[in-house]
C-alpha cells in the first residue's frame, strides 16, 4: 500500500532531521512547505500549485529519498524509517500551513559537517546563507533561483 503524503512527510522528517530536535525538524518541514508554495522558479513548476508530495519526491533533492548513493545501498532512507508521534505532529503542523520564522523564505538546506556554513548553496548559488539551526545551514533564494 502506498504511503500517504502525511506518512511520507513524517518519514522524511525523521530521516533528514531527527537528530536536530523539534526546532530543526520544523525548519526542515518549513523548507518543504516553502518549496511547495513558492510562486516562481523550479519548485513552483515541480509543486504544480502546492503539491507537497511532488516536492518530497523530486529527484535528487533529499538524500533520504534515495535507496542508493554512489552505487551503494543507502540504509538511511525513508522506507526504513518508523516515525514517532513528534514527526507526525510536525508533518501535520506543516501541512496545516505553518512554517518556522527561523528559516523565513528559505528554499535550501544542508549539513556541511563543519562549523561554518558556506555563503552560497547549492553550487549554482541559487541560495544565500540565511541562518544555521543546529547542524543544518539554511539558504534563501537568490536571483539565480528566480531564473531556474
Amino acid at each position: 500500500m502506498p504511503l500517504t503524503t502525511r506518512e511520507l512527510f513524517a518519514k522524511l522528517l525523521k530521516c533528514e532531521a531527527e537528530g536536530e530536535g523539534d526546532n530543526g525538524m520544523r525548519a526542515v518541514a518549513s523548507i518543504v512547505m516553502n518549496r511547495a508554495n513558492v510562486d516562481y522558479g523550479e519548485f513552483a513548476r515541480i509543486s504544480q500549485g502546492g503539491n507537497v508530495r511532488n516536492i518530497i519526491e523530486q529527484p535528487n533533492q533529499f538524500t533520504c529519498m534515495k535507496e542508493t548513493i554512489g552505487g551503494a545501498y543507502n540504509a538511511q532512507n525513508v522506507w526504513n524509517m518508523d516515525p514517532d508521534e513528534i514527526e507526525y505532529e510536525i508533518a501535520d503542523w506543516a501541512l496545516a500551513g505553518n512554517t518556522a520564522s527561523s528559516v523565513g523564505p528559505c528554499l535550501f538546506y544542508f549539513n556541511p559537517y563543519s562549523p561554518q556554513c558556506p555563503p552560497y548553496f547549492p553550487k549554482n548559488r541559487a541560495g544565500v546563507i540565511y541562518n544555521r539551526i543546529n547542524q543544518h545551514c539554511f539558504y534563501s533564494p537568490t536571483e539565480v533561483y528566480a531564473n531556474t
